[in-house]
C-alpha cells in the first residue's frame, strides 16, 4: 500500500495503542465528533462522540488490572480523495497485568474516515460476528 494507505492504517495502530493503555482520549480522538457507531455490545447504536466517550470510559473501566491487546489482520484500505474505507479483522485479547491471556474473541471491523485537516477520523464504524445458523449464537472465533 501506498503512503496515503499507511497513514490511514496508522490509525489502527492509534487504536490498539489506546485500548491497550486504556486511554479513553487517545481512543476518542481516532473518531469524528459525528461518529455512528454500530457496535456488537450493548446498545443498538452511539451517535456522536459523547455517547461514544461513555462506552469507551465504561469499558476500560470494567478491565479493572486486566489489559485488551488489539491485533488486526488482513487490514485493507479503499480510498477516494478525503474518504477511506478500510476492513479487518480484529481479536480483541484479555490479558492480566503480567500479560497472561484470559480469553479472546474475533470480531469482523469496517471503518470509514474521513481526512479532517491533516487528520484521518472515523466517522463510521461497524463490528460484527456470523450467527451460526443452528444456534442462533454469535461466532467469537474465525475460522
Amino acid at each position: 500500500m501506498g503512503k496515503l494507505d499507511d497513514s490511514i492504517l496508522q490509525v489502527l495502530d492509534d487504536y490498539k495503542a489506546a485500548v491497550f493503555e486504556k486511554d479513553v482520549d487517545s481512543f476518542v480522538a481516532l473518531y469524528d465528533k459525528d461518529v455512528l457507531v454500530f457496535d456488537m455490545w450493548g446498545a443498538w447504536s452511539y451517535n456522536g462522540i459523547e455517547s461514544w466517550r461513555d462506552m469507551a470510559a465504561g469499558w476500560f473501566s470494567s478491565l479493572g488490572t486486566e489489559r485488551v491487546i488489539v491485533d488486526f489482520s488482513d487490514a485493507q484500505a479503499i480510498v477516494a480523495q478525503d474518504l477511506a474505507v478500510v476492513h479487518a479483522f480484529v481479536t480483541y485479547k484479555a490479558v492480566t497485568a503480567e500479560g497472561v491471556e484470559l480469553r479472546s474473541l474475533d470480531n469482523r471491523l469496517t471503518v470509514t474516515l474521513r481526512l479532517k485537516g491533516e487528520a484521518w477520523k472515523i466517522i463510521h464504524e461497524h463490528t460484527s460476528a456470523p450467527i451460526d445458523l443452528d444456534t442462533a449464537k454469535a461466532i467469537f472465533k474465525r475460522c
